[in-house]
């Protein structure tokens, strides 16, 4: 399943600088790599919207490392009957991830949306990123709401003091397909004045919510306008975003190996054969007994 499908909706993400670098804003498409992750994992509509969310959500935080190689992880676990969420970005905004519970299924809200706060919880969010450095860097906070969102924006107050805007959106469709999907991210940078904040307050108050924008037809750029129109903005890049696994054979193989020996030998001598399950793609690679043989000699405790 790896690479083994043709886009057809165009996930892309913009990143813009507005008030003279005062703030900075990214606006991101994501209907097509959600709607991979359904596909993939089966997901139920409010599994769809939660995941979905995580993803976009991570895409975007993985554009924001700045360098290609940087990866992201961002982890939810709920008390809920989700179970939890995992999402794994790099620095091209290439994402994957799966939920515990991928079938969780819950009566609407009250208002007649998915309830992804009922199925998530009360939990914590873990953020970890990798930039190559000796240690990673690893926050983590309590989920203040489930709705994902909130729980980033509160994430980067209170471990990275950013003040942030996040708005994550997923509309699932009659027939559980993903109709559309994206978010944005905005991020007063040193420097915002009061001013600024005012403006920018008032115009997040008269903008409506992000599945609402995206399916009346508004592209990222569109969104953009409205987010920022009463601010000077210069769009800065704009990056290919989209959902990719990176498992291959080898790497199982590699994965295999570092079995300690004894457990190895015990595997060939009761099952004869290992089936391996990528959790994020649900890819699956069957070994032989040969094929085991093979990979024993490698293995740890030699």
């Amino acid at each position: 399943m790896e690479g083994d499908f043709t886009l057809v909706i165009k996930d892309y993400c913009i990143r813009a600088t507005a008030a003279n670098g005062a703030i900075r804003i990214f606006v991101a498409s994501t209907q097509g790599l959600v709607e991979r992750a359904r596909q993939i994992h089966e997901l139920s509509p409010v599994s769809s919207a939660a995941l979905g969310r995580l993803l976009s959500a991570a895409s975007i935080m993985g554009l924001m490392m700045g360098n290609d190689d940087d990866l992201l992880t961002a982890s939810i676990k709920g008390s809920g009957p989700l179970g939890g969420l995992l999402a794994c970005a790099d620095g091209q905004g290439r994402v994957r991830g799966y939920a515990h519970n991928p079938a969780c299924n819950l009566p609407l809200r009250a208002d007649g949306k998915l309830d992804v706060s009922g199925a998530i919880g009360a939990g914590r969010l873990t953020i970890i990123r990798d930039m190559g450095l000796k240690e990673p860097y690893v926050g983590n906070i309590e989920l203040i709401s489930g709705e994902i969102a909130e729980d980033i924006a509160y994430y980067y107050a209170k471990s990275e003091q950013t003040p942030s805007v996040v708005a994550l959106g997923v509309l699932v469709d009659k027939d559980y397909s993903i109709r559309r999907a994206g978010g944005y991210f905005i991020q007063l940078l040193p420097g915002a004045d009061d001013s600024v904040i005012d403006r920018l307050e008032a115009r997040l108050a008269a903008t409506p919510p992000v599945t609402a924008m995206l399916d009346g037809g508004l592209s990222p750029e569109d969104i953009l306008k409205r987010l920022a129109s009463d601010f000077d903005y210069k769009i800065t890049a704009e990056h290919p975003i989209g959902f990719l696994c990176n498992c291959s054979r080898e790497r199982v193989e590699d994965a295999l190996v570092l079995v300690d020996k004894n457990e190895l030998e015990d595997m060939i001598k009761k099952d004869k054969q290992a089936e391996i399950s990528c959790h994020f793609c649900n890819t699956n690679y069957h070994f032989n007994e040969s094929q085991l043989r093979g990979l024993a000699p490698s293995a740890q405790g030699r």
